[in-house]
């Protein structure tokens, strides 16, 4: 069984008329599984609802240790996508367990978004990839130790 621990992130995010902001909310994971017509046994598992920009290193003992201690091998993280790779890095050195961190450029709850594509990429690779900690995002699996997010062209890119 595939676990997925949700931390926050664009991919969680509502829009907030009345303060016109937006804010993490309840994740909306489940609805995309459900959507997706998945026939793999999947578990989540909320952690924070957090923006990544607010994660602390607290915040992220806090995910490995739930990494860590999880009964699956096989774990997808959502994140928030500025502090993604920071995060990938402190989860190195996990071992038996194969770890994919993935969020989105704009809420799910949007109707253009990358969130379903990008959890659709992560539950593969979780199921095809060796033990260890990748970034699934924009079409391609990231290694968070030679990562970064390009913010002008919002997207992620290989360091090296």
């Amino acid at each position: 069984m595939i676990e997925i621990l949700t931390t926050g992130g664009t991919i969680d995010k509502i829009y907030f008329d009345a303060k016109s902001s937006f804010q993490i909310g309840d994740s909306p994971i489940a609805e995309i599984l459900k959507e997706a017509n998945l026939t793999i046994e999947v578990k989540v598992s909320e952690l924070l609802r957090k923006d990544s920009l607010e994660m602390t290193d607290d915040d992220r003992r806090l995910i490995r240790q739930a990494a860590e201690t999880s009964d699956s091998q096989q774990l997808v993280i959502t994140h928030g996508t500025d502090t993604m790779v920071q995060t990938g890095c402190a989860l190195q050195g996990i071992e038996g367990k194969t770890i994919v961190l993935t969020g989105a450029m704009q809420p799910a709850r949007f109707r253009a978004t990358d969130a379903l594509f990008n959890v659709a990429a992560a539950l593969t690779a979780v199921q095809t990839l060796p033990h260890g900690v990748y970034i699934a995002m924009n079409g391609q699996i990231f290694d968070p130790q030679t990562t970064k997010k390009n913010v002008e062209e919002n997207r992620f890119e290989k360091t090296e």
